[in-house]
């Protein structure tokens, strides 16, 4: 399964404001891996994911996907093989219902109407969103928002699920679904959060970036119980790690 492969060999990106975000990213992610992306605001996050799934192309380096490296002729080829989830899903929501959102990439991929609404409706079904189809995106709660945006993703069958952020604005519960659906999603899939605890959960490796360059990557158990790593990147233990002392009142 070598299209589920991600490779990122010395890739560096600016912004045309001069601004240098990567500088020199590599590493190599495998079929089924979950891999979390952490870092402190601004360490290029949310840049490399967009450099990942072709929305922004290397200035320098290289990005494959299985075996086809990333350029201006391949990228409308990789972004059926790459979903992107949106940090925030108004971004991604443009259509007047819940279903055409969710059938927007399907009719784009060539598909029948018979296989669009079979992709529809599993999709919102794998969500638990199934009974929002007719409603408009604008009228859904924060957490219904988020549910559809990764069922208009899955909808159209990704090798690689790319996410900023998924969890931002959510409730406890929606953000305990959201955990619960990511647990559940085989494929590749890489994650860019500031929450540890879902990142501790779902995924079995992460990076750390810090100024445009990886500073670590090594299993996520590893990483997220140094306090000292996570503290020289600009983070803190994930809060179901954290050992809280109120010596005021004695209480540990």
């Amino acid at each position: 399964m070598s299209h589920h492969i991600i490779e990122s060999s010395d890739v560096c990106f600016s912004y045309p404001d001069g601004t240098e975000v990567l500088k020199g990213i590599t590493f190599r992610i495998l079929h089924g891996e979950s891999v979390g992306l952490i870092g402190a605001n601004g360490a290029g996050k949310t840049t490399l994911l967009m450099n990942l799934n072709g929305q922004l192309l290397p200035a320098k380096g290289v990005i494959s996907i299985g075996n086809i490296p990333l350029d201006k002729k391949t990228r409308q080829e990789i972004r059926k093989k790459v979903g992107f989830v949106f940090q925030n899903p108004d971004d991604q929501l443009f259509m007047p219902t819940v279903y055409e959102d969710v059938a927007f990439g399907p009719f784009n991929l060539g598909l029948s109407s018979e296989m669009v609404d079979e992709r529809v409706k599993n999709a919102l079904e794998t969500v638990g969103c199934l009974h929002l189809c007719n409603r408009p995106p604008h009228r859904l709660s924060e957490g219904q928002k988020a549910a559809v945006a990764i069922a208009a993703v899955m909808a159209t069958n990704p090798d690689i699920l790319l996410m900023d952020e998924p969890a931002s604005n959510l409730d406890p519960r929606s953000r305990r679904q959201l955990i619960n659906l990511l647990k559940g999603f085989y494929h590749t899939k890489i994650i860019a959060s500031h929450d540890m605890d879902l990142i501790l959960e779902v995924c079995e490796r992460c990076i750390v970036i810090k100024d445009g360059r990886i500073t670590a990557d090594d299993p996520a158990g590893e990483i997220l119980l140094n306090k000292a790593l996570l503290e020289e990147n600009g983070l803190e233990l994930p809060l179901s790690k954290q050992n809280i002392i109120y010596t005021e009142r004695g209480i540990r």
